[in-house]
């Protein structure tokens, strides 16, 4: 309630405050038309006196100064045309100094020495000299600053500038600057003292309001950068230490960082550059609540865009050491505040870290001392806890990835993992995330063991439970998708030197191993293929004769098998027996392609005992013993003993499988195994033959118990299916699949599709009309092929 009727009370004395100041202004108005001198003057001194008031907040107060700042500039222009007329301009100025009031007075005073500078009776520097001066005289800190803003607004243009009209003698352009400098010193004081006037209560109200009116103290800065004549001799030598010494004396927080802030916007970007000493000097001065790293910050941010502007300007840094000195700046700064949070010293340094990439992009000693920096600041904080300060952090490192988009040159940052180190597990494992983005995006390939190790050390929050994280904290889905960067991850690893690419394969291998079992199935799976590549490689290097391998290379494909097989075996542990049976087989293959018999059958051998003693699921097993049949096909290496110790096994497989559908499937699936194309040794049609009457008969069971269960014989499909095998094996040439054969199980199927019992499923029925249509077109080829099938009669 007090609020609000002290709101409403403000906007009385405004709104009265106003009233006087129009009724006053008519009568000046009308004293103007008529010439009226005096009482011009006496009207516009009564309609100033509203501004006396000190019921006003500073920004109803701004409401009443901008109507009576209108007025003022009407007066202004009577003065002129009073002046035109032979009015004596000093007469003026002597008149208005007889205004009762001191405010009304020097706001008259400061109207009429505008148009006294303008007639050019008097030098410019003495006016402004008397008017700064004689402004001493308003102490109340609203009051004072909105005058004297009023003296900077009507002087602005005034001032004894070089090339200006109002130039004087040799010191100028200084009369200009202390002008400038002796408004914005009052001023500041005046700013500064509005926090004690008042109750202690109200101070948060007090720093609101003052926060208002900065704009009034940094125009007079802003003026300052104007002038022509300010080179970076006088800058360097009176306008900085002036302005610094009045910034760092005044110990007040608000005006210092806005203070700071403004230097650093309004003047050029190379006189920052020539007087970092000295700007710099100031920051440990400065009060320990102030802001410093956004001053600092803002400072590094604008010196970088003027290295960016030109490449001429990079020998500028170079010859003032500009790196040095915002770095031992940097370290002062945080010494001096002591109790500065994490996140100023972590935005402190991502600021620096940034200033270096891009004005010092080829030293990366530069950007390794930066972050050397930090870790020494940090060290004994432990882990980073406020999750801005980490995100900094985050910002900080991928910097260097930003800038060069190349892991391989960040990997030579020393201080890198150091850094890292003061991440929490979750933190770390985004860095991680960001490293491996890093490096797909740029398809960044690593060549040597040495920098996967330093890679790995990066990433270990992916490839290991940090502060002993359990997982079931994880999210499942987040999880995987690590999981699956990190597989994406291995495959960037190469390097066309055998050996090297061992040892990566080996540094690899010693990471993933220590990621608990529930990982291995995502980081498994990249390394085998990772280390078949590297067996064909070899093998392809043996076949052209450029490197064979013999006994005396230390990277054989028999080496890197056996290394396979104790990592597969690693996957029985979590378990994951469908995955390493698929390995196992892969694996199989690889050897195969190395003509290395026993190797090849190894793997067939563990890859049958997981069949038998790991693979219980039915929809697994079948899933399985297809692979195996697959595998098994494509292998040559084999003698007949071996082969035939797994095909029999295959076979056996098969024909156990739980539901008859699945067994006769794999069954007539094992019949490739006796016929393969281009190999003479391996078609033996009768045993083809065998495991398609095998397949037959299963197939007549399935139906007999659909009969027997459902009362009805059930789909045709399998017969249809092992139609298309004996029209396969017919084609190839086998000497016991006779057309005979092929003719009956096509009069079979006709019989059950036909049978009252079961209508035909319309897929069946499309299956079996392909199947004949594809026999037609075979007979209509002509040639052998026609011959052979122009005996089936469809």
């Amino acid at each position: 309630m007090m609020i609000s009727d002290g709101v409403e009370d403000e906007e009385k004395y405004l709104a009265a405050g106003i009233a006087g100041l129009q009724q006053n202004a008519f009568y000046m108005h009308r004293a103007l038309d008529s010439n009226n001198l005096r009482d011009a003057l006496k009207y516009s001194a009564q309609m100033l006196s509203e501004l006396r008031t000190s019921k006003l907040s500073p920004h109803k107060y701004y409401a009443l100064y901008m109507r009576a700042f209108d007025e003022l500039r009407k007066l202004e222009m009577f003065f002129k045309e009073e002046a035109r007329r032979g009015c004596s301009i000093i007469d003026l100025y002597e008149l208005v100094q007889h205004a009762g009031n001191i405010l009304p007075r020097l706001y008259l005073l400061c109207t009429v020495g505008s148009v006294y500078i303008k007639s050019k009776e008097a030098p410019s520097k003495d006016v402004l000299k008397d008017l700064v001066e004689m402004s001493r005289g308003i102490q109340n800190p609203v009051r004072g600053l909105f005058l004297r803003s009023y003296l900077s607004q009507v002087s602005r243009d005034k001032l004894p500038d070089i090339g200006s009209e109002y130039e004087g003698d040799a010191d100028t352009v200084r009369d200009a600057v202390e002008f400038v400098l002796q408004n914005f010193t009052e001023m500041n004081k005046l700013w500064v003292r509005m926090q004690h006037q008042g109750p202690a209560r109200e101070k948060e109200k007090r720093e609101k309001e003052r926060s208002e009116l900065r704009d009034l103290v940094g125009k007079n800065l802003h003026v300052l950068s104007q002038i022509e004549g300010v080179d970076l001799d006088l800058y360097k030598e009176t306008v900085l230490p002036r302005v610094l010494e009045q910034v760092v004396n005044c110990k007040d927080v608000l005006a210092q960082f806005y203070l700071m802030d403004c230097m650093i916007q309004v003047f050029p970007d190379e006189y920052h550059l020539q007087t970092l000493d000295i700007l710099l000097g100031a920051c440990p001065q400065l009060q320990p609540s102030v802001d410093i790293k956004t001053v600092l910050s803002q400072l590094m941010e604008r010196l970088s865009n003027y290295a960016a502007s030109s490449i001429e300007v990079l020998p500028e840094f170079l010859q003032v050491e500009a790196f040095a000195k915002l770095s031992n700046a940097i370290g002062k700064v945080i010494e001096a505040h002591v109790d500065m949070p994490v996140i100023g010293v972590v935005t402190l340094y991502s600021s620096l870290l940034k200033f270096t990439l891009h004005v010092h992009p080829d030293r990366l000693d530069y950007a390794d001392q930066v972050l050397g920096s930090f870790v020494k600041k940090l060290s004994g904080k432990g882990k980073i806890e406020d999750s801005r300060a980490t995100k900094q952090v985050v910002a900080l490192l991928s910097a260097p990835l930003e800038k060069y988009n190349d892991i391989v040159t960040a990997l030579k940052l020393t201080n890198y993992p150091r850094v890292m180190e003061f991440l929490d597990s979750a933190t770390n494992k985004v860095m991680a995330t960001v490293i491996i983005q890093s490096i797909m995006k740029n398809t960044t390939h690593i060549l040597t063991s040495e920098k996967v190790e330093a890679l790995f050390e990066l990433i270990k929050g992916l490839i290991e439970d940090l502060d002993g994280t359990l997982h079931d904290e994880v999210d499942e889905e987040d999880f995987k998708e690590e999981q699956n960067s990190v597989s994406r991850l291995i495959q960037m690893f190469h390097n066309e030197d055998p050996e090297e690419m061992f040892k990566i394969i080996c540094t690899v291998r010693k990471h993933i191993m220590s990621g608990g079992p529930k990982r291995l199935p995502f980081t498994v799976p990249p390394l085998v293929f990772s280390s078949l590549k590297l067996v064909r490689q070899l093998q392809g290097a043996r076949e052209n004769k450029e490197n064979p391998f013999g006994e005396e290379a230390s990277t054989t494909p028999k080496k890197i098998f056996q290394l396979l097989t104790q990592t597969i075996e690693t996957l029985l542990n979590v378990p994951a027996p469908e995955l390493a049976l698929r390995l196992y087989l892969q694996c199989a293959e690889a050897a195969n392609d190395c003509d290395l018999e026993p190797v090849a059958y190894e793997f067939f051998t563990q890859a049958y005992i997981l069949y038998e003693e790991e693979i219980s699921d039915s929809k697994a097993q079948v899933t399985a013993i297809h692979l195996i049949i697959g595998t098994l096909q494509r292998m040559h290496v084999f003698g007949v003993e071996n082969r035939d110790t797994l095909t029999h096994k295959a076979t056996g497989y098969s024909a156990k499988l739980l539901k008859k559908p699945d067994q006769c499937r794999a069954v007539y699936a094992c019949s490739h195994l006796f016929w393969v194309d281009d190999q003479e040794n391996m078609k033996d049609g009768e045993r083809v033959l065998i495991c398609l009457k095998r397949a037959l008969r299963i197939a007549n069971a399935a139906q007999q118990m659909s009969s027997a269960t459902r009362g009805s014989t059930g789909s045709a499909t399998l017969f249809v299916e092992i139609l298309n095998k004996y029209l396969y094996f017919f084609e190839k040439g086998n000497p016991q699949i006779t057309v005979a054969s092929v003719q009956s199980l096509i009069e079979l199927i006709n019989t059950e599709m036909q049978s009252d019992s079961t209508p035909a499923e319309p897929a069946t029925s499309a299956f079996f009309a392909s199947t004949m249509r594809y026999i037609q077109f075979q007979k209509q080829k002509g040639g052998a092929v026609g011959e052979k099938y122009e005996q089936i009669k469809v």
